[in-house]
């Protein structure tokens, strides 16, 4: 059978071609390595070119067989060109799924992450993640595993700070934001726990402009959103979000503090300092102590502005009893539940 593929893809002829395709992607992993040392990948991506909606099918799911868990073929599929090919039929909106996972795949593999930037991959990966639709087919809706697909290659890519830095730059917060905003519609919750990922190495990298924190500050829901992720995600979910906070409140105190709190942030705060990931704790501790403080500003007179002071100032003396307990030796969960009950009560 390895004769067979290795002839008919190399033989130029399409129909021969296809069933060559077919078969490869049947093969065992260890057949599947020594077809591609044989010189099977460069006609299987010359076949990602054809008008031949076959060919191209075929073709794509051989490259697929051929890059599963190798790191060696992964990058010669790179290196032979198959990635422009893969970004225009994303934009042509043909055969987008197993496009999108292809390259999904090919992304996983380190030496491929600037080769793919460098092609356009971002650009085209923001758009399908924003629900933009290419003019020819009109109005092609992305599907729920395509958009994931996507999210997760910016992920995978965002993961070298040069490359989260041309996210930054291609407009790429705005719309991670708007996924993370939207999680709680029909779009799917793991695309949005991917794009929080990403939406930190976005920050991250771009802490010396602060646009992205600035895109964060500004887009409507955004803050919520994070306070919501702290309150309720999975424990990677609730780190990445309060890394984003802490990056927020860090990069301003005084414009960003008020915004965090406003949204209810310390109950989930507290919390995630006690029974989160040893580095989410580290960064929910520090975000609150600076917030802390802000609730003994002076209010003004006025019996309301009074009420509110005390409010304030109760709601501060309980934040910093748990905050003590937790610098002196660690707070309980079971404190921590019953202080943040009091918390909600008293919002």
């Amino acid at each position: 059978m390895e004769e067979f593929v290795v002839e008919t893809l190399l033989s130029g002829d399409g129909g021969a071609q296809i069933q060559g395709a077919i078969e490869l992607s049947k093969l065992g992993s260890k057949q599947r390595q020594k077809l591609a040392d044989r010189g099977v990948v460069p006609p299987l991506i010359s076949m990602l070119h054809s008008q031949d909606y076959g060919a191209t099918e075929a073709s794509l799911f051989a490259l697929l067989a051929l890059a599963f868990g190798s790191e060696r073929n992964k990058i010669q599929i790179v290196k032979g060109g198959a990635i422009p090919a893969m970004l225009n039929l994303l934009r042509s909106r043909s055969l987008v799924e197993l496009t999108a996972t292809a390259l999904l795949v090919l992304s996983s593999c380190a030496a491929n992450k600037l080769p793919i930037a460098s092609s356009g991959a971002i650009e085209t990966l923001i758009a399908i993640i924003s629900g933009e639709t290419a003019p020819d087919p009109p109005q092609v809706a992305v599907s729920p595993q395509t958009e994931l697909d996507a999210v997760s290659t910016l992920l995978n890519l965002s993961t070298a700070p040069r490359i989260a830095s041309l996210i930054v730059a291609s407009g790429g917060v705005p719309a991670l934001l708007d996924l993370i905003v939207a999680s709680g519609s029909p779009r799917s919750p793991e695309a949005a726990e991917k794009a929080m990922a990403a939406l930190e190495n976005a920050v991250a990298a771009s802490a010396s402009s602060g646009r992205a924190v600035r895109e964060v500050a500004r887009h409507g829901g955004a803050i919520r959103a994070l306070v919501e992720a702290v309150e309720e995600g999975s424990p990677e979910c609730r780190e990445h979000a309060v890394a984003v906070l802490l990056a927020v409140v860090r990069s301003c105190r005084e414009e960003h503090r008020e915004a965090v709190l406003r949204e209810g942030a310390v109950p989930g705060l507290l919390q995630l300092s006690v029974d989160g990931t040893g580095w989410a704790k580290e960064m929910a501790q520090h975000l609150l102590l600076l917030l802390r403080d802000d609730c003994s500003a002076d209010c003004g007179g006025g019996r309301a502005k009074q009420q509110q002071q005390k409010k304030k100032t109760k709601k501060r003396e309980l934040v910093e009893q748990v905050m003590e307990e937790i610098d002196a030796e660690g707070a309980s969960l079971r404190l921590v539940e019953e202080m943040v009950a009091k918390l909600k009560l008293d919002r």
